[in-house]
C-alpha cells in the first residue's frame, strides 16, 4: 500500500518553511515604515536571519523532494485539480526562493551585509547601486505578496479538500487522523 504522507523530513521542513514566512512577513510588512532607529536595525537583521533560513531550508526541502518520491494525490481529484496542485507547488517553490534572493540582493545593493544570525558574513551579491536596490525593494515587496496570495490559496485548497471532500489532505503533512 501507497503511503498518502509526507515522509518526515518532508513534514518537518514543510512546518519550518511555513513558520518561518508566517513569522517573517509580518515582520517585515511591520519593519518597514519604521523609523530609523537601532530597534528598526535589529528587526531588519532578524528579518533576514529567517529570509536566509528559509533559502537553505528551500534548497534541502528540493533535495529532500528530488530523492524521495512524495506521496500521490488522491485518485479523488479531478484533472485540473491535479494540474493547479503541481503548478501551485512549483510557484511556491520558486518563490520561496525568489523572495529571499531578492531581499538578499536588495540588502547587498544598498549597501547593507547580510550576516546570518550575527556570526557568518554572507557575501555582497551586487555591487552598492541605490536605483538597483530600489527596484529590487520593489520586487521583493510584490513577490511576497504574490506568495502570500499562493500561501492563501495552498491552505484554502487543502482545508476545502479535507473539511468538504473528506480527502486525507492534512494527514499528507502529518495533520491528524492516521494512514
Amino acid at each position: 500500500m501507497t503511503s498518502v504522507r509526507y515522509t518526515s523530513p518532508a513534514v518537518i521542513l514543510h512546518w519550518l518553511i511555513a513558520l518561518l514566512i508566517f513569522v517573517g512577513f509580518p515582520l517585515g510588512v511591520y519593519m518597514h515604515d519604521l523609523p530609523l532607529s537601532p530597534t528598526k536595525l535589529q528587526l531588519y537583521s532578524y528579518h533576514k536571519w529567517i529570509g536566509i533560513s528559509v533559502l537553505l531550508l528551500v534548497g534541502l526541502r528540493l533535495v529532500w523532494r528530488v530523492t524521495h518520491t512524495p506521496p500521490p494525490l488522491p485518485a479523488d481529484l479531478k484533472a485540473w485539480e491535479r494540474a493547479a496542485s503541481h503548478a501551485a507547488h512549483g510557484a511556491l517553490y520558486l518563490l520561496m526562493i525568489a523572495v529571499p534572493l531578492t531581499g538578499w540582493l536588495m540588502s547587498s545593493a544598498k549597501g547593507f551585509q547580510t550576516v546570518w544570525f550575527g556570526v557568518l558574513p554572507l557575501p555582497d551579491l551586487v555591487g552598492k547601486d541605490r536605483a538597483l536596490g530600489e527596484t529590487l525593494e520593489d520586487a521583493h515587496e510584490i513577490l511576497n505578496f504574490v506568495m502570500l496570495g499562493l500561501v492563501s490559496l495552498h491552505v484554502a485548497a487543502a482545508l476545502k479538500h479535507h473539511f468538504v471532500e473528506r480527502l486525507p489532505f492534512l494527514q499528507r503533512m502529518g495533520l491528524g487522523g492516521k494512514e
